[in-house]
């Protein structure tokens, strides 16, 4: 299903990458955006088999693991977690990225696929949690581009850090494109 996603969107679409992935790096949180739509999921499969990107990760509401679903999300390199209050996410995928050699994480730095007022804070603090560097990947529906930046470490101003992630997605235009990113997320 993946090659046929694949070969889809970058033969028959004309999807292009820019950019590159840092394939040395051990660990790090991927942020895609922006999220406006259920496609993106399947276009992320595409790319994921076109980048060879086996190894990248996602999470899923433990809800959905039930067989036979489960078992084809975990095939698909979903990891299930927890997300009721007493839970803290965070930690959970913390513990995660502590116990593996290698281990890259997919997410949507809005969290939804609804128009957002700010960023999610979750991808922020894993990545400053577990040291890990963040990378940037822009979908682009209207230039039908995916592209990367270059691999960055959170610093000691969230906002600073928020403002730069802004930055690089709010060009960006969504499947539908009036939810994407916009340079007033940062508070």
């Amino acid at each position: 299903m993946q090659q046929l996603l694949a070969w889809w969107l970058f033969t028959v679409r004309g999807w292009k990458i820019k950019g590159k992935f840092h394939f040395e790096l051990p660990k790090s949180i991927i942020i895609v955006a922006p999220h406006t739509h259920w496609v993106d999921f399947f276009v992320g499969l595409g790319i994921r088999k076109k980048m060879h990107f086996e190894f990248v990760h996602f999470l899923g509401k433990r809800e959905l693991f039930w067989p036979p679903l489960g078992w084809f999300l975990r095939s698909l390199g979903a990891y299930p977690v927890d997300r009721h209050q007493q839970h803290n996410m965070v930690d959970q995928v913390v513990a995660i990225f502590n116990k593996k050699e290698r281990f890259h994480l997919a997410l949507s730095p809005e969290g939804t696929r609804k128009k957002v007022t700010k960023l999610r804070s979750g991808f922020y603090y894993i990545a400053k949690k577990a040291n890990l560097p963040i990378v940037m990947v822009g979908l682009d529906f209207s230039t039908r581009s995916v592209v990367f930046a270059e691999p960055f470490l959170l610093s000691e101003d969230e906002k600073a850090d928020k403002h730069k992630i802004v930055q690089f997605f709010k060009g960006f235009k969504g499947y539908i494109p009036n939810l994407g990113i916009t340079e007033d997320l940062v508070d």
